[in-house]
């Protein structure tokens, strides 16, 4: 799996002009389930967000995780992190997972989050949504399981 993780103040995910899923202080995160990957893959790559040090703690320094700062998880599917630009101008996503498993891997991914007791939203799998975050540092990492 693949995830574009960005250290937020607030974040906000809307459909149709509705929120759908809203954060305070925490994590944004864009997942996309590439082929070939599975639960194991999905539930690795949530446990190593929940750990990640990248939270200031009183000296400044980023020290802490979303678990230490009792943040917030905002989970975005995003299949075009899959994107293979090698060619051409036009990207191809033929290394996403197939609809039917990315959904399922993306909705195993946030309740596997969830299940550790970090306080998540989601967006809509598939849907055309409207994000929006105030980046916090700005601190953003690129992830793969």
């Amino acid at each position: 799996m693949r995830a574009l993780v960005q250290r937020v103040s607030e974040a906000a995910v809307r459909v149709e002009g509705a929120v759908v899923g809203q954060i305070g202080p925490g994590l944004l995160i864009l997942v996309c389930a590439m082929q070939g990957d599975d639960r194991a893959r999905a539930e690795a790559l949530a446990d190593k967000i929940t750990r990640l040090r990248i939270f200031r703690d009183d000296a400044g320094k980023m020290n802490l995780s979303l678990r230490d700062t009792g943040g917030a998880a905002l989970v975005v599917s995003q299949f075009t992190l899959a994107a293979d630009t090698s060619r051409g101008n036009r990207p191809g996503f033929s290394a996403a997972a197939p609809p039917d498993e990315g959904r399922a891997l993306y909705e195993h991914f946030a309740a596997h989050l969830a299940a550790t007791s970090i306080p998540t939203a989601r967006g809509v799998f598939g849907a055309d949504m409207k994000v929006s975050l105030v980046n916090d540092g700005p601190v953003t990492l690129w992830l793969e399981s």
